[in-house]
């Protein structure tokens, strides 16, 4: 295992880029911790699967240079950089038993058959698949194909890194969880550095200690799922994790203070302090559905509801303030209905100042 460092990486299918229109990944600088458990989380395009590639060697970036610890792999082969790489379809030989086919990429090293043995089962045992090891892997189902062909990827212990892309895309929605928990597992036992893509934020937030978030070829944000969901870093952030996403409500400062038509909602001292130093631009305030609090009628700001969901745990209300749309999260025995007109606030520790779409004034 190795530290992987990206060292001004960036990449056009076209050749070296020139406007930033012309990257499919933007240029970056970025490290990967040996032993750490990252997801590379984004919808379709946004460079997730580029960025996996030029890190696995399957993709030579345009621009940068790729280092594991202290040596340059940037011409190296996949081969030569000792990485596991599991797909999003599994990679299996049909004809061998599960055990055969977890064994193959040690035997391809020439490694001792007593440790062969002993990885096998090891990793036999995290996946649930003992059970299962003298079979043939073609007549097994989608889900322990996809268990073998992760194991085939654990089952080394010299690996720089494992990388799985997508690798449950195939897998019913069901057992999709038991997986992430087992990959978890394994991931604590043997301290592997995972590196792991996804579009389902539930996946990398229920997997990763790192959340990388990617949008447009850029990485936009980095960190644990609390820090993603109290404090995006930037409105997309917001926006793609959480389920409704976060409220933005376009807003102008006066006075150490958010102005969104005609209602006026206090910022803490540090937003007031970057507002003014920021001055002119396009600033939003942030708030997620579930930190809108209901007011006595009377108080707070007045929302007209528009539509009410009822979700089971809670009523999503769908609203309009001061002619902007607003989701607000109620308990079921809330009783709204089309119609109504609520008072709601927004606690102070829960609003997020954005100016050009980055997150300012951020005292966490």
């Amino acid at each position: 295992m190795a530290l992987i460092r990206f060292d001004a990486v960036a990449h056009s299918y076209a050749g070296r880029g020139g406007e930033p229109g012309d990257y499919a990944l933007q240029p970056m600088d970025f490290r990967w911790e040996d032993g750490g458990a990252y997801a590379l989380l984004g919808p379709s395009g946004c460079g997730k699967s580029t960025l996996l590639n030029i890190c696995s060697g399957l993709l030579k970036p345009s621009e940068g240079r790729v280092w594991f610890g202290d040596q340059d792999v940037t011409e190296m082969s996949p081969e030569k950089r000792n990485i596991a790489q599991v797909f999003q379809f599994p990679v299996l030989y049909d004809s061998m038993s599960v055990y055969d086919n977890l064994a193959f990429p040690l035997r391809n090293r020439r490694v001792q058959r007593s440790h062969i043995d002993k990885r096998v089962r090891e990793v036999a045992a995290m996946l649930d698949l003992d059970h299962v090891l003298k079979k043939r892997a073609s007549g097994l189902g989608a889900e322990l194909k996809q268990k073998i062909s992760m194991g085939r990827g654990l089952v080394r212990d010299d690996t720089s890194a494992i990388l799985f892309d997508e690798p449950l895309t195939v897998i019913d929605p069901q057992l999709k969880w038991r997986l992430r928990r087992q990959l978890k597992e394994v991931h604590k036992q043997f301290n592997h550095t995972l590196i792991y893509v996804t579009h389902d934020q539930i996946e990398a937030l229920t997997f990763a200690d790192q959340v990388v978030v990617m949008s447009d070829g850029e990485i936009v944000q980095v960190g644990t799922p609390q820090a993603l969901f109290e404090r995006p870093e930037h409105t997309f952030v917001g926006y793609f994790i959480g389920s409704p996403g976060m409220n933005f409500l376009p807003c102008r400062i006066d006075d150490g203070q958010a102005v969104v038509g005609e209602q006026r909602i206090a910022l803490t001292e540090a937003q007031a302090s970057a507002a003014r130093a920021h001055g002119e631009g396009d600033y939003k305030l942030g708030i997620r559905p579930e930190f809108v609090n209901r007011a006595n009628d009377g108080e707070g700001m007045p929302v007209a509801v528009r539509r009410v969901a009822d979700m089971g745990e809670f009523r999503l209300v769908t609203g309009e303030l001061e002619g902007h749309e607003i989701k607000i999260k109620l308990p079921v025995e809330a009783g709204t209905a089309l119609g109504d007109r609520l008072a709601v606030t927004f606690p102070w520790q829960w609003v997020c100042l954005y100016r050009n779409e980055r997150l300012i004034g951020s005292e966490v």
